[in-house]
């Protein structure tokens, strides 16, 4: 029993010692993590911050007493939180996160992003351009804050400084910039009862905002008192800024209004698609009613027909077809074929259009002149030609787009082809030997008398090859028929065509039977390019500038050398949505002060 209480005895103080070590480790273990955090906090809020306090939610009691003058939104409890890990943490160099983020820079590969300082430094030597032994140039602004911007070639950055341009009503821009931010932050403002006179002021700054922009869209129509309306809402911008609000409150709302503003976005561009297809698709007003006017002339002056003129049938003289119900666009071809040409008196242009614009054909060409040409207009719809179909719903000329989508390659050609109508050729002039078919998008800038001296190598027809379309582009429309598939195709606009030839080969019957048999009746494209394998005589480049309704790229020392310019595509030279810069070229063959376009508002 002794044995036994002595050693109870000297257990007791071993156990009371062993658990002191334990607490003293544990005490230990909890400083070596609590040192290294109170270290990061401290770094982060010294080197990071730019301007924006990133603190947890406030209570909602918490949010009922804040205030614009409270502690809280001055930055109360994070100052004092600031000054505690300054403290507790360690003393870093001023310069350190400086050096740190140039350090982060140069291990970085493409694009820098922009590093934004609180207080701008000193300027110093290292401010300007400087450039590297790679080409690199970087670029330091100093203004209120460090901007940086490493200009690359080929970088959005460089680009944007190369082609900068000053920005149309930047004011009503800026107006709806400063709105947006408001209409984000007035909700959670809104919400805070100690704020209700600051809320109805931010609520004022914007019904005066949504009011001017209502009835401004420029900032020619803008209000004189504009500037102190934009002062008065940047400060309240700032105030909203500096209160301490709910956060998601904030997000949501931003959220909000961006999925607005995509789904009227949304909404614009379909509508502006819509708008432009119908505008492609119909005829202006202004041509409406300058086509109504000369019909109404037509039968109010019952001009009489001149007797067939020999010229018309005279196989010697040069002789243009045109298939168009445009009156103006038959008028600029004719007109600027017309004026270049050294002896317009052998010039004799065939006008054939449809049953509507036929009357307002006449007239126009019975009132105007072109020096010594002959201009003779036919109804195209008298001819019948093709057996079992409605020839009064046949287009005058087709033009197709083909778009090429594919990882390599995003593009759209618009190629004009031959109609149904070109294939009553022979039939319509049968004493005619070689003809030259115009298109009425086309304006002529040369004198068109060498294609008659052409020698055709006993082809049927001579045009200038497309080759940015080829046959294997378009297999779809060209059936199992036999053909090379990089064989370039070719487009209408200038097309000399020796109709002797055409008679010999037929080529009015092998164009229908390829239609019957393989292709429908609505695409004349496959067809056309079958027909005529193995026909055609490619002409030189120079004689057709094509892409002029569809390609803005097109330089005007391209324009100046052809011969020909060819408004292929939807922006036509006649329509509000034409190329500004291409229009004028049409337009200088438009008589200004012809008295119907005058009574039409029609604005050459």
């Amino acid at each position: 029993m002794k044995s036994g209480s002595i050693t109870s005895y000297h257990t007791m103080p071993v156990k009371k010692r062993w658990s002191w070590l334990v607490i003293a480790v544990l005490g230990l273990v909890l400083l070596s993590m609590l040192v290294p955090l109170a270290f990061l906090l401290g770094l982060h809020n010294g080197f990071y911050s730019t301007g924006y306090v990133n603190e947890k939610k406030s209570s909602a009691s918490s949010r009922k007493d804040a205030s614009l003058d409270s502690p809280l939104v001055k930055g109360g409890p994070s100052t004092r939180v600031s000054e505690l890990l300054r403290n507790i943490g360690p003393t870093l160099p001023k310069d350190f996160g400086r050096k740190f983020i140039k350090e982060t820079e140069n291990r970085t590969t493409g694009f820098t992003v922009p590093t934004q300082v609180s207080k701008p430094p000193p300027k110093t030597d290292n401010v300007g351009v400087g450039s590297s032994a790679e080409g690199t140039k970087t670029v330091q602004v100093f203004g209120e804050s460090e901007k940086m911007c490493e200009l690359k070639f080929g970088s959005y950055c460089l680009w944007r400084q190369q082609h900068k341009e000053k920005m149309k009503d930047l004011i009503v821009r800026q107006m709806k910039d400063q709105l947006y931010v408001a209409r984000a932050y007035y909700p959670s403002i809104a919400k805070l009862p100690k704020l209700d006179h600051f809320s109805q002021e931010m609520k004022q700054s914007i019904q005066e905002y949504e009011r001017m922009l209502s009835e401004s869209t420029s900032d020619t129509d803008l209000p004189p008192q504009v500037e102190k309306q934009i002062k008065k809402m940047e400060t309240t911008i700032t105030k909203a800024k500096s209160a301490i609000v709910d956060c998601n409150n904030v997000d949501k709302k931003l959220r909000q209004l961006v999925d607005l503003t995509e789904d009227e976005a949304n909404f614009h561009m379909k509508q502006s698609a819509f708008l432009y297809q119908l505008a492609v698709q119909t005829t202006p007003k202004s041509h409406h009613c300058l086509s109504m006017r000369l019909t109404v002339e037509y039968f109010k002056t019952s001009p009489i027909d001149a007797a067939v003129s020999e010229s018309l049938l005279n196989p010697d003289l040069h002789h243009y077809v045109m298939f168009s119900n445009n009156v103006l666009a038959s008028s600029v071809v004719i007109n600027s074929t017309v004026m270049h040409a050294k002896a317009s008196r052998k010039q004799v242009f065939h006008v054939l259009t449809d049953k509507q614009s036929f009357f307002s054909m006449k007239m126009w060409f019975f009132t105007n002149t072109y020096k010594d040409a002959t201009v003779q207009v036919l109804n195209i719809e008298d001819v019948d030609f093709l057996k079992g179909q409605t020839t009064s719903h046949l287009p005058m000329r087709q033009e197709l787009r083909v778009s090429f989508l594919s990882p390599s390659e995003s593009r759209t050609e618009y190629m004009s082809v031959f109609s149904h109508w070109h294939y009553a050729l022979p039939k319509i002039f049968p004493s005619l030997k070689k003809i030259v078919v115009l298109d009425d998008d086309i304006v002529v800038q040369r004198d068109l008398s060498a294609l008659w001296n052409l020698d055709m190598n006993e082809k049927v027809i001579g045009a200038v090859r497309f080759c940015a379309v080829k046959f294997g582009a378009i297999k779809n429309y060209l059936g199992k028929e036999n053909y090379d598939g990089n064989s370039c195709t070719w487009m209408s606009g200038l097309n000399i065509i020796d109709l002797v030839r055409w008679r010999e080969h037929d080529v009015t019957r092998m164009y229908q039977s390829l239609v019957q048999q393989h292709l429908t009746e609505t695409t004349t494209l496959g067809a056309t390019m079958l027909t005529f394998q193995g026909l055609l005589m490619p002409l030189d480049e120079k004689w057709v500038l094509s892409g002029l309704g569809h390609n803005y790229g097109v330089t005007n020392e391209a324009i100046n050398k052809a011969a020909v310019l060819h408004f292929n595509g939807n922006m036509k030279p006649w329509l509000e949505l034409g190329i500004p810069n291409y229009k004028a070229h049409w337009r200088k063959y438009l008589n200004a002060e012809n008295r119907f376009l005058t009574d039409c508002n029609v604005n050459p």
